[in-house]
């Protein structure tokens, strides 16, 4: 029997945040909510979460910090020329790669122990939910605001009125989300390394 729902925001690498949530589905309150960084700390958690048998767990995709550099900028142009007779060329060290592969593993791992997880994109599932505000995403304006939202939109009254962090408040949507999937209001959007991804 499902008793709770995890989300977690997984970042890109282990010198950005990650945030976890677990909210009990019978009271619909937040018993767990946390920053992690490495991967060796999201294990330590999942080791350490009693109720992963009786979960719903839903993680985000997190971007691939590659696409940030010069070569990405430079070749994605529409008027940059390629030469066709070069295939290898076009996609070297796997610079169109959106999402990153960080986690991959251990959510296979836990799949295959018949634990039911599922990704989500974070910003799709904001659209969806309507908690996308018009302030530059993860900016101070915009954490405000997914912060007043969830408390007052989505129930989470004992959040704090102090600013969370932003990994966390996304965890707390994986949340929603996963409940959303208990009540088969979800649907797959596409498969991310042998994990479906979800949506609204």
């Amino acid at each position: 029997m499902i008793t709770h729902t995890v989300g977690i925001s997984l970042a890109p690498s282990s010198s950005i945040e990650s945030g976890v949530a677990v909210k009990e589905i019978a009271t619909q309150k937040l018993i767990h909510v946390d920053k992690l960084f490495s991967m060796n700390d999201i294990q330590l958690f999942f080791d350490n979460y009693i109720s992963l048998k009786n979960s719903i767990i839903c993680v985000s995709l997190p971007w691939d910090n590659t696409l940030l550099d010069g070569k990405w900028r430079v070749l994605s142009k529409q008027y940059q020329l390629i030469n066709s007779t070069h295939h290898n060329f076009i996609n070297k060290d796997n610079w169109m790669q959106r999402f990153s592969t960080r986690g991959c593993e251990l959510l296979l791992n836990l799949k295959k122990q018949g634990i039911d997880i599922t990704r989500f994109e974070i910003y799709l599932t904001r659209q969806k939910m309507n908690l996308y505000s018009n302030h530059k995403e993860r900016s101070s304006a915009d954490c405000k605001f997914l912060q007043s939202a969830l408390k007052f939109e989505y129930g989470f009254v004992n959040l704090p009125n102090n600013m969370m962090p932003v990994a966390q408040l996304e965890a707390i949507i994986g949340t929603i989300l996963a409940e959303e999937k208990l009540k088969n209001n979800t649907k797959d959007i596409f498969e991310f390394k042998g994990i479906n991804v979800i949506n609204l």
